[in-house]
């Protein structure tokens, strides 16, 4: 059977079951043009929409799924997605049980998280920038979309994609503080680059708040530079690097 991702895109390599489908796509592909090019999934960006529709088409077909494409706005609500769920839903994470139908999470630097039960029965995918993260609390979208799983947090696999490095994501102290005032462990995935400003290691955020919501099988974006948006720009879109430019995503469906 030929393979319908293009090879460019990244595959999770995590023991999911054969049920799940998931990819996150790449610049790889497509028809946009500077500074969109290639595979721009995102409407907002100002790439021709007739671009963007057909390569929301070309993910759909290449999952098998309709992609549902959330209206992301840097916060923490997570809906579960149903047949009727509409594009442009505004929320910063989806979960479902409905099969042909795929979670989405757009990205260009923001880190997306993949989930699904070890029974096959449901998947999730979360948009995960700084602000939706550290959430309101200590409760974000990361224990959001855990919770809107129906298992026990030991019974789910989680994938992060590709996202801003640890070498690049330069921060202010009020965002170190967003999570060290919740949580003073964090202060190990923030370093000191001058006063007043640190680098923030997002997907080493990303694994704390997963393991502290009961979720130990993590795999993929560890902070190495491999994983890092910024610094390959023939690779990903980066709005951080470039201000205008397209969107990746990370989908997952159920077959």
């Amino acid at each position: 059977m030929t393979d319908p991702f293009d090879p460019a895109w990244l595959r999770p390599q995590w023991p999911a079951p054969a049920a799940v489908r998931a990819v996150c796509t790449t610049r790889a592909g497509g028809q946009s043009q500077a500074p969109f090019d290639r595979f721009n999934l995102g409407e907002r960006v100002g790439d021709d929409p007739q671009h963007v529709a057909a390569h929301r088409r070309q993910l759909g077909a290449a999952l098998g799924a309709r992609p549902v494409f959330l209206h992301q706005v840097h916060g923490f609500e997570v809906v579960a997605a149903r047949a009727d769920t509409p594009d442009g839903t505004q929320a910063d994470g989806a979960q479902t049980r409905v099969r042909g139908l795929a979670c989405t999470a757009q990205v260009a630097d923001c880190l997306p998280v993949l989930l699904c039960d070890r029974a096959g029965a449901q998947v999730a995918a979360l948009h995960a920038g700084w602000r939706g993260l550290a959430g309101s609390g200590g409760a974000g979208v990361v224990e959001r979309g855990v919770a809107a799983m129906d298992a026990a947090p030991g019974e789910l696999l989680a994938w992060l994609g590709p996202c801003i490095g640890p070498q690049a994501f330069e921060v202010g102290e009020d965002v170190r503080q967003a999570f060290v005032a919740v949580d003073p462990a964090t202060a190990a995935c923030f370093s000191a680059l001058r006063p007043g400003k640190w680098l923030a290691d997002l997907p080493a955020l990303a694994r704390q708040r997963l393991q502290a919501a009961g979720v130990q099988a993590i795999y993929g974006n560890d902070g190495s530079p491999v994983w890092c948006t910024v610094s390959q720009p023939a690779r990903f879109f980066s709005f951080r690097r470039d201000g205008v430019c397209g969107r990746m995503a990370a989908a997952i469906a159920l077959a």
